[in-house]
């Protein structure tokens, strides 16, 4: 009876380990289905993701999301930039004042960035971009990010009910493998709580 507990016991575990593969897999193909449609078009604005501050800078990943939006506003693709991001726990700052004294010094008119400085998780991000996009009577966006981000961010601005396309900003700052891996269990906290709301 003993070793029946047991071996019922490692049956469960071994069926749960092999649901979370599948379930990983599928997130990582997401991933991978997003980055690879990730390229720039024409839309109203593009919507920059907030990311670490150092202090009053930007952090390196965040330095390169931003430079991907300051080439889709150079090369047309986009005539406002929003940037999106709230003050933490351990900052003073909003990411988005930051932001916005990144882009400035970057060249780009105070007139062209707008900046939603509330925001603390990706929902918010789009959530609160959506209010700022109806006030200035705009009805597409980009989706600034990097690729392996886009994936739960698409899907949260389709519940959103918000019309947006991803673009996926490079990067030489980040480890992808360990920033996939720590998506899987983001996009997996984001699925259960919308199944359970």
């Amino acid at each position: 009876m003993y070793l029946l507990r047991w071996k019922t016991f490692f049956w469960g575990v071994g069926v749960v380990i092999a649901a979370f593969a599948i379930w990983a897999g599928y997130v990582l193909h997401l991933i991978a289905a997003i980055e690879a449609t990730a390229v720039a078009r024409r839309a109203d604005v593009a919507i920059v993701l907030g990311a670490a501050i150092w202090g009053d800078k930007p952090s390196p990943a965040l330095r390169e999301r931003l430079d991907q939006a300051c080439l889709l506003y150079e090369q047309g693709y986009v005539p406002y930039l929003l940037v999106s991001g709230g003050t933490g726990s351990d900052t003073q700052l909003a990411e988005a004042a930051v932001m916005k004294e990144y882009l400035l010094a970057k060249g780009i008119p105070e007139q062209r960035i707008i900046t939603e400085n509330k925001a603390t998780s990706t929902f918010e991000n789009l959530a609160y971009s959506k209010e700022l996009m109806e006030q200035h009577h705009f009805h597409t966006a980009l989706v600034v990010s990097h690729g392996f981000h886009l994936a739960r961010a698409e899907a949260m601005a389709r519940v959103l009910q918000m019309d947006t396309y991803p673009v996926a900003s490079s990067t030489q700052s980040l480890f992808i493998p360990y920033h996939k891996a720590r998506e899987v269990f983001a996009y997996t906290k984001w699925k259960v709580s919308e199944w359970l709301s």
